[in-house]
């Protein structure tokens, strides 16, 4: 009896045994991708809601490991970044270069290397990458110029708060924005650099209020400097819905802005970590991407406020 108990074991473990194998043979058989996202800077607001757009995507993929890093906003801290992913086998890499001078040879060894490279919203200064995904910087900043303009009835002083000025994003919204103005010879438009920051779009009005330069409407290239903005406006005594306040993201505090009627409007800026997860494991299992992918932008004011999600 107690022989034939141990035969059942034995019989049992065996089969344990079997199926284990069997389990690891498949996750060996099953594709194993290492994907990277070498961040620029997530003390922006809205970067750090693409990264946690593309970790919840991922969520679901469990063949799928995810490398992730912050350069805080250093150029070589990024670009070690890329390189301590590439020595722990990244595959592919999501970028969203602050700097394409200093990042376009960088990503042209990398794909000597096979890997592949996703762009989201900045572009380089080469075509040297697989896929590029997000709005058009150019007609959003079009758009918004032209609606401004409308607004002014064609004359006064926009004040521009310009993102960073090595970015692609900011090139565009200030190119696109100048073109948009074109038609509009009663415009005056005054540029300053924020850096998409929400503290050095404060200093710079603060600046424009002391030296006593005066402006009709602020152009943010992002809501955190419409943010700022507004800040500066409120502490100086002047009521921001006074100053036609037009921002890009669609930040929830935009939202709030624009439904108490202290920001004219918003364009939504998707973060685009939804469709870069989908883009990118599709290119990772050899399947067909479109190269260029357009992700709509949408104007907000206080009409259709309510129906529009924020960024996060």
């Amino acid at each position: 009896m107690r022989r034939h108990t141990h035969i059942k074991k034995i019989k049992r473990l065996f089969m344990s045994l079997c199926l284990t194998g069997l389990s690891h043979l498949a996750l060996a058989s099953e594709a194993q991708f290492v994907i990277g996202f070498p961040e620029d800077n997530m003390s922006n607001d809205w970067r750090a809601a693409q990264m946690k757009e593309i970790q919840q995507a991922l969520k679901k993929h469990q063949n799928v490991r995810f490398l992730m890093a912050d350069a805080a906003g250093s150029v070589a801290r990024n670009i070690l970044d890329i390189e301590n992913m590439v020595s722990q086998g990244v595959q592919l890499l999501f970028l969203g270069p602050k700097t394409p001078q200093a990042l376009t040879p960088v990503v042209a060894g990398l794909r000597k290397k096979g890997i592949k490279i996703v762009l989201l919203t900045r572009k380089l200064n080469s075509e040297d990458y697989d896929v590029y995904i997000g709005p058009d910087d150019f007609k959003i900043a079009y758009e918004a110029a032209t609606f401004l303009a409308n607004r002014l009835h064609g004359k006064g002083t926009i004040l521009m708060l310009s993102g960073i000025a090595t970015t692609t994003t900011a090139i565009d919204r200030k190119k696109g924005f100048l073109a948009g103005l074109r038609n509009f010879a009663g415009i005056k438009v005054i540029t300053k650099v924020a850096n998409y920051s929400r503290s050095e779009a404060v200093m710079v009005v603060e600046n424009q209020l002391n030296q006593n330069h005066t402006f009709d409407a602020i152009y943010a290239h992002n809501d955190a400097m419409a943010s700022g903005a507004r800040y500066a406006l409120k502490q100086a005594g002047i009521n921001p819905a006074t100053k036609n306040i037009v921002g890009i993201d669609f930040l929830p505090e935009a939202r709030e802005a624009i439904l108490k009627g202290e920001q004219l409007a918003s364009f939504t800026y998707p973060t685009c970590g939804k469709v870069g997860v989908e883009a990118a494991l599709n290119l990772l299992k050899g399947n067909k991407v479109k190269r260029y992918i357009t992700v709509p932008s949408v104007l907000v004011t206080k009409k259709n406020v309510n129906a529009i999600s924020t960024v996060y």
